[in-house]
């Protein structure tokens, strides 16, 4: 239910933009890509989305122990910086469509490194579930490619490259709420984007000073659209979103922005439409939907948290 002052038509529009937005940039970064090389172009991105959030996060008011600030920026590299890295290079080889199906597994990874990291998460029958349609999700989606393809195969590396971005989100997330829960979530956002950037901007000074990097005007209207489009603007509204509407109706987001991913990933990029796709997409939603919407045991039943960023659901969290 909404609160007083949240008019339907705003809650909608917000509700809307968000999954809208983020289902986007699994087709935009794949356009970047053809401009620049993948670390620079994650970086870039990060650090513009960083500098666009710093006036909202408190940034430069708040005082935090210095273990603090080392977490944040740790955690960081578990949520933004390895996880953009290996997504950004993923998509090289791989159809948009299939990196955002493949990072909506990420629900069913939560689950189970919760099991392992947090006492309070037991399995469920549900969860377990979940876990399998998840997987057999992947093999469906992956089957025809591994037929012709030997384990070296591109496309396949591209999928493993986008499973362990996956689970370093999933990772992150739970140290989060373990370690870092009294930190406000835009501070968080903020202090793990910049930080980030910096590791990226560096990699791709490392790794990337051979590669052509062609700063186009696509390649900047991307930039600023996957920044502050995709990454302030929406960040923004989840905010304002959660305390005025349902856990389960956030917890649907994921699911509709990858609906919007693969559609726009055929529409804009000419991606086809397969028996793997398709029942792999299938598999993939439904464990993730599982996961998302499975009832509470008795010893999970406690006051919801605030997200601290992504996701990436619960709270959504998104990683392209």
């Amino acid at each position: 239910m909404s609160v007083p002052g949240a008019s339907r038509a705003r809650l909608s529009l917000a509700y809307i933009a968000c999954f809208a937005l983020w289902g986007s940039t699994w087709s935009v970064v794949k356009l970047g890509l053809e401009d620049l090389p993948p670390l620079l172009f994650a970086g870039s991105r990060m650090m513009l989305a960083g500098l666009v959030l710093l006036p909202f996060s408190g940034l430069l008011r708040v005082r935090l122990g210095a273990r603090t600030w080392g977490l944040l920026a740790g955690v960081g590299v578990l949520q933004i910086a390895l996880p953009y890295a290996l997504l950004f290079i993923a998509q090289q080889w791989i159809p948009s469509s299939w990196s955002a199906l493949l990072f909506s597994t990420y629900a069913v990874w939560l689950l189970l490194l919760g099991r392992l990291l947090l006492p309070d998460q037991p399995l469920t029958p549900a969860k377990l579930v979940s876990a399998g349609l998840g997987l057999a999700g992947i093999l469906a989606l992956q089957h025809e490619h591994l037929r012709g393809l030997s384990l070296s195969g591109h496309v396949v590396l591209g999928c493993l490259l986008t499973l362990v971005a996956t689970l370093s989100i999933s990772l992150a997330n739970i140290l989060v709420r373990r370690s870092l829960g009294h930190v406000a979530t835009g501070l968080s956002v903020c202090v793990q984007t910049l930080s980030s950037s910096v590791l990226l901007l560096a990699g791709a000074f490392a790794f990337e000073s051979h590669l052509p990097a062609h700063w186009t005007p696509r390649a900047l209207l991307v930039i600023a659209y996957l920044a502050v489009g995709a990454t302030a603007l929406t960040y923004q509204l989840l905010f304002w979103l959660l305390p005025r509407v349902p856990l389960a109706v956030v917890g649907a987001m994921p699911l509709l922005d990858t609906l919007v991913a693969v559609l726009l990933g055929v529409v804009m990029l000419g991606e086809r439409v397969d028996s793997s796709l398709l029942l792999g997409g299938l598999l993939i939603l439904s464990s993730a939907a599982l996961a998302n919407f499975a009832p509470a045991s008795s010893s999970e039943e406690e006051p919801p948290e605030e997200p601290s960023s992504q996701p990436e659901v619960p709270a959504p969290q998104r990683a392209a």
